[in-house]
């Protein structure tokens, strides 16, 4: 025993002048122990100058588009004739889009509003620097709560028939449960099974918003029917 702490002197020896602590030596719950490797870098100047780089890019790529070809602007404005189909600009056309399934109070001001508050809140139901993939916690329970809000969801959108949100639902869904039926550590599965819940979520609402702003764009006519654009003639306003 006398040996042991001898020794124990010896590799740890005491020093009035320290300024720290030894905080744990066996393997345990201590950050000294479980520490991973770092993986980060610092925001300046290694991601800015990136961002700017890109940005750059982007500029001097939308400069060289311009100089190529014509903006698809209209003639001008004749207020005493309606244009028909009157759109609004591609940005706002999902909006419009809704409008055409919707009442304008649930399209215009409902929806958009509960869209941006569940952007804003979904973040924070796992508040964690690195986020496990959606299958990683309890899967019973997972699935249970999937199953149950896609159902609900697709009973509201089938009700008013709003086929453009229904069906990118099911597609999200259906990529969503691949890791689950068809597990695997590799590939574009298992680059599904680290996607988090935060994660899927916005995958659908980019993909809901592509969907029904290229519906707008290129397949509502006069009237905004259902129009082929190779078939009835172009009615899409950028």
């Amino acid at each position: 025993m006398e040996e042991k702490k001898t020794k124990s002197h010896e590799i740890f020896p005491k020093d009035p002048n320290k300024t720290y602590g030894l905080m744990e030596v066996v393997q345990g719950t201590s950050l000294l122990v479980e520490k991973e490797p770092e993986d980060t870098i610092f925001t300046f100047p290694w991601l800015i100058i990136k961002e700017v780089i890109c940005g750059f890019l982007v500029l001097a790529a939308l400069v060289i588009i311009s100089l190529f070809f014509n903006a698809p602007l209209e003639e001008l404005a004749n207020p005493s004739v309606t244009p028909n189909p009157a759109k609004a600009p591609w940005y706002f056309l999902g909006l419009q889009e809704l409008l055409h399934y919707f009442p304008p109070v649930v399209a215009g001001v409902l929806l958009p509003t509960l869209i941006v508050i569940a952007l804003i809140i979904i973040p924070y139901f796992e508040i964690n620097i690195k986020r496990g993939g959606l299958w990683k916690g309890k899967r019973e329970s997972t699935l249970l709560v999937l199953f149950l809000s896609v159902l609900a969801i697709s009973i509201f959108l089938w009700y008013f028939h709003v086929w453009p949100v229904l069906i990118p639902t099911w597609v999200i869904t259906v990529l969503i449960l691949i890791p689950l039926f068809f597990p695997n550590e590799k590939g574009i599965i298992g680059w599904f099974a680290k996607r988090s819940f935060a994660e899927w979520i916005m995958a659908w609402f980019i993909l809901v918003a592509f969907t029904l702003t290229v519906i707008g764009v290129f397949f509502r006519g006069p009237g905004w029917e259902w129009v082929w654009p190779w078939k009835d003639g172009i009615y899409y306003s950028l």
